[in-house]
């Protein structure tokens, strides 16, 4: 088990190393001076020649390539990520404003999607052929390929302007259950559909298999046999997919949040690309990459707790 995590840790670490080195090259390539990029100006248009040196004494400009890279990691590793080119503001402080609104929004989706999706698929695979079965598929066939931000605006217009039940946007103050609603729902709409036609494909799967035969023959009743033998072993494709949709929910919910005015980090990145503030950007890259990198990690814990033919020595 523990050259298990460490093997994966040293995988992950790479991985976070290896999108360093990109971010840090982008501001490198092209010509451009780097602290362009940082300060969002020359000399003369807003910011002084003292403050341009002074940036240029800070990233290390005088410096070797190399030199320069461990100067701007070792910054990163102490939480400086450098101050917003368009607020002023430290980045660090900024992530952490957004990102708790981003979490919470991810994590309501993510729990939508994934009951609704795994029990219907369970069902659907159960019915296999029948009406339960047609009507599943037909969700997540509208829900996979219906656009996000069209299923939201016509949300918006039912439930908040005729009907009146719900906000139509941001996220308000304090934590109010029905500024959720919505943003939630429609997040989650499509991690549904796909939860639903990965858990029927695998449960049929596993459905047709001898050891399922084999404990009804037993005598085992119908809840034990899906629940204990059935979806156990059928759970490592919707596992795959809850780890995916989850970290790409907490990465960046763009289209939801800017479609109901939401302050998480998903506007915040693309804001920052609008107004071509790179240290924002930058932080937000190694945000996301962490992010994507842990929940692989948990994800291989979870794989070898579930199916023992995974062994911790092995790949």
């Amino acid at each position: 088990m523990k050259r298990f995590l460490l093997r994966r840790a040293v995988l992950g670490l790479t991985a976070i190393i290896g999108s360093t080195i990109i971010v840090f090259t982008l501001t490198r390539v092209g010509g451009q001076d780097p602290r362009y990029f940082y300060l969002g100006s020359t000399p003369g248009y807003g910011i002084s020649e003292e403050q341009w040196n002074a940036w240029g004494e800070k990233l290390g400009l005088n410096k070797p390539l190399v030199v320069q890279y461990f100067v701007w990691v070792g910054g990163v590793v102490k939480g400086d990520l450098g101050k917003s080119t368009r607020t002023g503001k430290p980045v660090t402080a900024l992530i952490r404003e957004r990102v708790g609104a981003t979490a919470q929004l991810a994590l309501g989706g993510w729990l939508f999607g994934t009951l609704l999706g795994v029990p219907l698929g369970i069902m659907s695979a159960l019915r296999r052929g029948g009406m339960l079965d047609y009507a599943g598929r037909g969700f997540a066939l509208v829900g996979q390929a219906t656009p996000t931000f069209w299923l939201a605006l016509m949300a918006i217009l039912l439930f908040s302007v005729r009907l009146g039940w719900f906000p139509s946007g941001t996220r308000g103050e304090g934590f109010a259950i029905r500024n959720f609603v919505l943003p939630c729902i429609m997040l989650g709409m499509n991690p549904a559909a796909a939860y639903l036609r990965f858990t029927r494909s695998s449960m049929l799967e596993v459905l047709d298999s001898e050891y399922i035969k084999l404990a009804r023959a037993k005598g085992l009743s119908n809840r034990t046999v899906i629940l204990k033998h059935a979806f156990k072993n059928a759970a490592l494709v919707p596992l795959t997919v809850s780890a995916l949709v989850l970290v790409g929910f907490i990465t960046g919910t763009v289209v939801t949040e800017t479609v109901f005015s939401w302050p998480g980090i998903g506007r915040l990145a693309v804001d920052s690309i609008w107004n071509t503030d790179y240290p924002t950007l930058s932080g937000l890259v190694m945000l996301f990459a962490a992010a994507y990198v842990g929940m692989v990690l948990l994800l291989d814990v979870l794989y070898a707790a579930l199916d023992p033919r995974i062994r911790y020595g092995q790949g």
